[in-house]
């Protein structure tokens, strides 16, 4: 597919939106029953469950931290999530990748020292895939955590954003990811203090337009945030009228 065919000269992209526009984003805390915190997180056609399992002691010894807590990521895709229905092994590069990403992002941001010896267990399942899936993994994770009461330092948001037709475009779903002439760069923040803690980028991009895609996607973040912050608040609330009588 075409640059010009994901770009229209009014300035739509394929799905409607403009530039600066972000999908539409729906995220609930406590869908599930069983863990010790657990997160929806839906944006545009891309579907994510997270679950929080912890802190707990680990399965292996291996695992086992004497300092701090050992963060576990799991990652799975459901095979009728994308039109190429097959099963993903466990041992898929891109399931891996997506897993340690997500991984390395919360070890520096959990404040695992309050576990030491003990394993936090996040379980990430893709059920629909419509681009994204990297920060949509992030952003759901951060939503369960938190409805564990993980404490971390700060929101972790993630969002992507890249180039087409020479304008920077914001959250990138999977026609406009699939496109090999559109970059695509995906960034995970502490909206508040501005830290980034990662940045991913699947394929070249000009030096030159670095700094606006970052710019356009950490704005991105900051709309994110909000928009869980909101959800936080709401499923807080909601516990306070539940338990707190």
């Amino acid at each position: 597919m075409s640059r010009q065919e994901l770009l229209s000269p009014e300035g739509l992209r394929i799905d409607g939106r403009r530039a600066n526009e972000l999908r539409r984003t729906v995220c609930k805390q406590s869908v599930l029953t069983q863990a010790d915190g657990s997160a929806y997180y839906e944006q545009g056609n891309t579907k994510v469950l997270a679950a929080i399992y912890g802190p707990r002691e680990p399965r292996l010894r291996s695992n086992t931290l004497n300092d701090r807590a050992f963060v576990n990521v799991e990652f799975k895709v459901a095979p009728f999530s994308t039109n190429e229905r097959r099963k993903r092994s466990k041992g898929d590069r891109r399931i891996l990748e997506i897993a340690s990403a997500v991984r390395q992002t919360f070890e520096s941001v959990i404040v695992a020292t309050v576990y030491p010896r003990s394993q936090i267990d996040v379980f990430l399942h893709l059920l629909q895939d419509d681009g994204g899936n990297v920060q949509a993994c992030i952003n759901a994770t951060t939503l369960a955590l938190i409805d564990a009461g993980i404490p971390m330092t700060e929101y972790i948001c993630a969002c992507s954003a890249g180039y087409i037709d020479e304008t920077p475009v914001l959250d990138l779903n999977h026609t406009e990811e699939s496109s090999f002439e559109t970059p695509d760069l995906t960034i995970a923040v502490m909206p508040r203090s501005g830290k980034v803690t990662l940045l991913q980028m699947e394929s070249r991009l000009e030096i030159t337009r670095l700094e606006d895609t970052m710019l356009l996607a950490t704005e991105g973040c900051k709309q994110i945030q909000r928009i869980m912050d909101s959800v936080v608040r709401e499923n807080t609330r909601d516990l306070v009228e539940k338990y707190g009588q």
